[in-house]
């Protein structure tokens, strides 16, 4: 794909979705952490519903360590996989209030040294939270910057180098939250809904549905 076409794209993304943000609710970084945390393997919705009983009794490392596991596992019961979540906030909480002084860091190296963080993740809270340019490649972002021919790879890593290189700088503070939202809502895995993408006629997707799923 040429950099004219990654351009146009990028500005019909931005055309159809001005102010693009994670769906998952947060006020402060932690609490941004703490959500990302819990996401995995779990939907921003169901991961909203825990947060809206959690934080409101505990939102910083602090408090929750003062909750204590049991006590976090309450209320975060209803995600998937909510037992080992729980032991890597509580172990996060310890580090923080031990190394960073309640507060979370903002290198990569210091978050992908946190229980649970890895690079996506360390991507999400540089960018949601402190501004930074990254791109944090998840399932929906790896399917769609193969699908369209934004930038081919093999594997998580590789795809994220290449759109670092060839996303418009215009655009890249917001790429990854316009790329996840429409591999969550357009580009989906199983049939894509061709028919309603606002990028068909950019898009270098061989196998094209044309009605809409």
């Amino acid at each position: 794909m040429n950099a004219q076409k990654r351009q146009a794209i990028f500005a019909r993304l931005r055309e159809h979705t001005p102010e693009p943000t994670t769906e998952l609710h947060w006020a402060t970084p932690f609490e941004l952490l703490a959500a990302v945390l819990l996401s995995a393997q779990a939907t921003d919705v169901g991961v909203n519903k825990a947060t809206a009983r959690l934080f409101p009794v505990a939102n910083t490392p602090a408090a929750i360590l003062e909750l204590g596991l049991d006590g976090l596992k309450a209320h975060i019961k209803t995600i998937g996989l909510y037992n080992t979540k729980a032991e890597n906030l509580m172990k996060t909480c310890r580090i923080l209030e031990e190394t960073h002084g309640g507060e979370v860091p903002r290198t990569r190296a210091a978050l992908e040294a946190l229980p649970g963080v890895g690079r996506k993740t360390a991507n999400v809270i540089l960018n949601t939270a402190f501004g930074e340019p990254t791109i944090a490649v998840d399932t929906h972002i790896f399917r769609v910057a193969n699908r369209t021919g934004l930038a081919k790879g093999k594997d998580v890593v590789e795809v994220e180098q290449k759109l670092l290189r060839h996303v418009p700088r215009e655009f890249r503070q917001d790429a990854h939250h316009w790329l996840i939202l429409h591999g969550r809502y357009t580009c989906v895995a199983r049939k894509p809904r061709c028919g309603s993408c606002v990028i068909e006629d950019l898009c270098e997707y061989p196998h094209k549905v044309e009605i809409t799923a």
